[in-house]
Parts: C-alpha cells; sequence; structure tokens
C-alpha cells in the first residue's frame, strides 16, 4: 500500500469532509503558527517529528464540539496547546514511575516506561482528556516518530504505524474506500464524521450439541474388589487400604450439602418437566453417576439434575452439574406455578431458605444464616497470620465454613417442622432417582427502564417522537428481519414464521415451552457449549471440535433471537434499541431510512 505525505493525505481526508461530512469539516482548526509550535517545543524540551510539525502546520487540531473528526476509540487530534497541557501532564503522573524505571536502557524507555520525558500525548482518546490517546516517541534513536496507545489503567504500546504520516495516510484510504480503520470504519451520517463496526458470522456455525449427540454417555465402573489380604511374616494376614491420609486412616468426607427445591403437590416428573427437561436424556441415575454425566461430552454443558420424592406430598430436586439453575428467579417462577417452593442453597458462608408461591416470594418465612470463616491460621491477638506476600495462611483439610455446615443442617431439620419436608440428602445417593439434562428457561426479559436515545451515533430518541407508531414498528420489523437473515436465525422454520407475523403486525405465539420458544432455548444452549468447549480446549493439548468464529456465530443468533423476544414483549422504542445495537451492516442507517420511507 502507498504511504502518501502528510499534505497529500490532508488533502485527501479534507475533500472526503467536504463532500460527506460537512459539519466535521467546519470543525477541523486552521494551521498553527510556526512560532507556536516552535514555541511549544522549546517549552517541552524537544523536537517535535517532521510528520507532528506538518500535521500541525495544516490543522492545529480540531474544535472539540459535537461532530467533530476523532480518530475513532483514539479521540481527537490534538492542537499545539493540546499536545503541551497533555504532555506536561502525564509527566507529573510519571514522576514516580520515572523514579522505578532509571534501570531502563534508553531505548527500552521508548516503549516499557510510564511516560518518558520525550514522549508527546497528541490525541485526547475516548474522554477528550489526557487519560489515553495516541503518543510519539521523539527522543533520537530508532523509536524517533513511531506512534503508541497510551492507555492510563493499561499502560502503553507501539502500534504498527512507523509514524504519523501512516496515520494519516490510512484514515484517508478509510474515508475514501469505505475501509477498517483499525477494526472500525469510518461513516458520514447527518453531515458528521461517526465511526462503526461492522461484521459478519459464518453462516453455518458448528453444532455443539450435535458434536455432544456423538459421544456415549459414560457410565459409572462397577465397584472393585476388595483388595487380598497381605500375607506377613507370622503367618497372619492384614488388608492395606489407602485414603487420603495414606497409609493412617483417611480423613471423614465432608457432608452432602447440595443446593435443593422442594415442590408441593407435584411428582418428580412433572418437576423436571418444569426444569425443562431434555425428554431423551430422562432416566434414573444414581448421584454419582449423574455427576460423571454431568461432566462428560456428552452432557455439552447442559445443567444436570435429579428428583425424588419425599415428606408429604413433596418432591425435590438437587442440581449434579452444569451452570447453577435453583437461584434463577425464572426457574422458581417456573417451579412454584399454582403451588409452593422451598429452596435450600448453600454458598461459603451463606445457608439460605427461600420460600415461592405462585411465583411470588415471601420474604417473611424465609431464613438467611452468614457465618465467619474459620479457615485461616491466627495469631494470639486473633488476627490472621499473613505470610511476607501478605497473603493469609490457611489450615489445609478444614472446613472453612463450619458455621454454615451447620446451619445448612440445621435448617434441614426446620424444614420438617415448617413445612412437613422429610429428606436426607445422604439418603439419596446410591437410589437411581429420576433424572435429565436440562434445557434452561430463558432469562425474563428486563424491562425499559430509561427513555431510548442515542443508538450507535444514531438519535433514536428524535427518531421516536417524530415517527408515526405503525410506520415505526414496520420499519422496525424489517430491521429484526435483516439482523435475522445476517445471524442466520431466520432459517429456523419456527423463527421465519415469527418475523412473517411480525412483518405483517400479527401476534406471534411465545409461550413457554412452544415452539418458538423451545427453539431460542435450544440456540441459548449451543451459545453456551460452545464456549464451554472452547474454556476447556485451553487447558488441554486437543484442539477443540469448534472454533471462536463458531462461538461469535452463536453468540450472534442467541442476541439476535433475544432481540425478537424483546420486539415482541417490550414497548417498541425499547426493542428497536436493541435491534438497531445488534445489525451487523454498515449500512443499517440508510436501510432504515428506506423503510421509513416505504
Amino acid at each position: 500500500m502507498i504511504t502518501f505525505t502528510v499534505e497529500e493525505s490532508w488533502d485527501r481526508i479534507e475533500s472526503w469532509l467536504a463532500r460527506h461530512a460537512p459539519v466535521t469539516h467546519g470543525l477541523l482548526r486552521p494551521p498553527a503558527a510556526p512560532a507556536d509550535v516552535a514555541a511549544a517545543e522549546l517549552r517541552l524540551g524537544v523536537a517535535f517529528p517532521p510528520d507532528l510539525r506538518e500535521s500541525l502546520l495544516r490543522h492545529d487540531g480540531v474544535e472539540l464540539q459535537d461532530g467533530t473528526l476523532l480518530l475513532d476509540y483514539y479521540g481527537p487530534l490534538s492542537g499545539v496547546g493540546d499536545i503541551v497541557r497533555s504532555t506536561e501532564f502525564l509527566r507529573e503522573v510519571g514522576k514516580d514511575a520515572a523514579e522505578e524505571e532509571t534501570d531502563l536502557a534508553e531505548e527500552e524507555r521508548d516503549e516499557y516506561a510510564y511516560w518518558p520525558h520525550e514522549r508527546l500525548l497528541i490525541t485526547l482518546g475516548i474522554g477528550w482528556q489526557s487519560s489515553d490517546g495516541l503518543f510519539l516517541a521523539t527522543r533520537p534513536g530508532p523509536h524517533r516518530g513511531r506512534v503508541g496507545r497510551y492507555f492510563d489503567e493499561t499502560g502503553s504500546a507501539f502500534t504498527p504505524w512507523p509514524g504519523l504520516r501512516h496515520v494519516l495516510s490510512d484514515f484517508a484510504a478509510a474515508l475514501e474506500d469505505g475501509l477498517p480503520f483499525d477494526g472500525r470504519t469510518p461513516l458520514a451520517h447527518e453531515g458528521r464524521l461517526i465511526w462503526d463496526g461492522g461484521r459478519t458470522v459464518v453462516a453455518d456455525p458448528a453444532s455443539a450439541l450435535d458434536a455432544a449427540a456423538g459421544f456415549p454417555e459414560p457410565r459409572v465402573p462397577p465397584a472393585a474388589e476388595p483388595a487380598p489380604p497381605v500375607p506377613l511374616s507370622d503367618g497372619a494376614h492384614a488388608v492395606i487400604a489407602f485414603g487420603s491420609g495414606g497409609f493412617f486412616e483417611s480423613e471423614p468426607a465432608p457432608p452432602v450439602q447440595p443446593d435443593v427445591v422442594f415442590v408441593a403437590g407435584a411428582d418428580p416428573g412433572e418437576l423436571l418437566d418444569r426444569l425443562g427437561s431434555v425428554p431423551a436424556t430422562t432416566r434414573p441415575r444414581s448421584r454419582e453417576q449423574a455427576r460423571l454425566s454431568a461432566g462428560a461430552p456428552w452432557a455439552a454443558h447442559r445443567p444436570m439434575v435429579r428428583a425424588g420424592s419425599c415428606g408429604d406430598g413433596w418432591s425435590y430436586a438437587t442440581q449434579e452439574g452444569g451452570d447453577a439453575q435453583f437461584d434463577r428467579p425464572e426457574v422458581l417462577e417456573r417451579l412454584s406455578r399454582g403451588t409452593r417452593v422451598v429452596r435450600l442453597t448453600k454458598r461459603g458462608p451463606e445457608v439460605r431458605v427461600t420460600v415461592v408461591e405462585d411465583g411470588t416470594e415471601r420474604p417473611e418465612v424465609g431464613h438467611r444464616v452468614e457465618s465467619p470463616r474459620e479457615d485461616y491460621v491466627t495469631g494470639p491477638d486473633g488476627q490472621p497470620v499473613l505470610d511476607r506476600a501478605g497473603q493469609q495462611f490457611q489450615r489445609i483439610g478444614v472446613d472453612p465454613w463450619p458455621g454454615s455446615t451447620a446451619a445448612y443442617a440445621r435448617l434441614l431439620a426446620g424444614l420438617a417442622v415448617e413445612h412437613g419436608i422429610d429428606w436426607d440428602p445422604a439418603d439419596d445417593a446410591a437410589a437411581p432417582l429420576a433424572s435429565a439434562l436440562l434445557l434452561p428457561v430463558l432469562d425474563e426479559v428486563p424491562e425499559a427502564r430509561h427513555p431510548v436515545t442515542v443508538v450507535r451515533d444514531f438519535d433514536l430518541g428524535a427518531l421516536v417522537e417524530r415517527t408515526p407508531p405503525e410506520r415505526l414498528r414496520s420499519a422496525v420489523a424489517a430491521q429484526l428481519a435483516r439482523l435475522a437473515s445476517e445471524t442466520g436465525i431466520d432459517g429456523y422454520p419456527e423463527i421465519a414464521r415469527a418475523l412473517e407475523r411480525t412483518g405483517r403486525g400479527e401476534p406471534v405465539d411465545l409461550t413457554a415451552d412452544g415452539p418458538l420458544d423451545l427453539r431460542m432455548r435450544t440456540i441459548r444452549a449451543e451459545a453456551r457449549a460452545v464456549r464451554g468447549l472452547l474454556d476447556a480446549a485451553r487447558r488441554r493439548p486437543d484442539p477443540a471440535p469448534v472454533t471462536e468464529a463458531d462461538s461469535a456465530a452463536w453468540h450472534g443468533r442467541d442476541a439476535a433471537a433475544g432481540a425478537l423476544r424483546r420486539f415482541l414483549s417490550l414497548p417498541l422504542p425499547a426493542a428497536a434499541e436493541t435491534v438497531l445495537s445488534l445489525r451487523m451492516s454498515l449500512h443499517w442507517r440508510d436501510e432504515l431510512a428506506a423503510d421509513l420511507a416505504g
């Protein structure tokens, strides 16, 4: 690619702005006076690189107003005064770090020091202040003129640009050819330069659920035969048992205290259905078998639950693997529909009993116990003992929260008195109980809590105010259909039918466990499974059967399905905000204008 001079690049930039973004063009400052540049060099004690001097003598930065020229996340170009103020401020901020960086070689200082004396901040970053932005190295040597990115929270790093003229040349090409500039694309909208991040996803991502179906469910191996007696020298025999204590007696296993939900008046099969069981995976399993299955590729990171009966008319369920479900309001609402649910959960120091009746929690009959941690080694003063690094010493092999362990047992016993629930978690370990993987229910669609304003530099609030509701609804429905096409969810017949009905302004059935709901939940399960496979592959030498591109595609499908739910459930402005924020095409603003005019 040809790199143009600073003057040539500014010619091209100004020409494009004058034709497409006159507001932004009008906010370019006049040239800096050569005397001002020389005074800044004298004050800062550095010589400005030629590229910077040429650019300042063309435009002394930009006016900091709405619509000004931004180099995307790098912010507006600084003028001479901005450069002086930012550089002096950052020199002062970096004083303490400079004392610790005296051992760095001169060339290393350019790249690794927090803020070398010779460095200049040449843009004002995202917040239009000196907390981040592009910088130039000015010290004579191999790095002179190089462009880097500074961010106050993470430090500095050089970019691939050897000099400012390369930045301006790439920016000019991005404007003229509609190309990305450092990942995002400059566009003109209503006379202003804006930036957007158009993207695409793979059309046919690999299915983690299909991959899981190719694995058999593992089986718990049969119990091993006891070790044969070992003859002793005197003719006697002994049996050697190995446990966590080696030749010594093994430590007692911690008590089994799982999260559990109890449902009144529902049998175990109905309880599994309310949780969202996958019928093909339903069968009796012991606790050991359920946990083994839940951790296997066959499960595809879907939750595993077991359900049984207890007490007088109660059923219960425990979760044996996968993302926690029993603390989700959506799950408790489904379980308690027309009945009562009692939930017992343990989270480290906290044990909680929650009672929900027909979707409404009853806090007055709940319980909550918070226990202190007790596995820290303490000194004579009762305070935790710290090592040289300031870390607290801990006793190994002890219950860190014995108080919560005791509280769980106490609250469980109290359930028999308060609710007639009689259950011992130790009793069902080996028993084969009804169990299944879950297709988790979707989160509730959050209410719109704020008026819509600007979405991706587009004034949606103003559009809502001036557009008749029916015309706006029709245009947003068209945008939703395009989003569905971009992500590929319009290939599912349930979603295609829903999109057709929304396009005609007809109601859509989104009832729980209906075809559309099940399709959306399956898409969510695919996205979760792909992410789980990629996370697991990072800890193993073998590659995952899916890629990051697959993950991005499933995430996009899940988000698009969520946008459809919001369109069907929320007021139109809130739904429009979600749909437009997710569009992948850079040309969605033009398409929206055509939809509104049609």
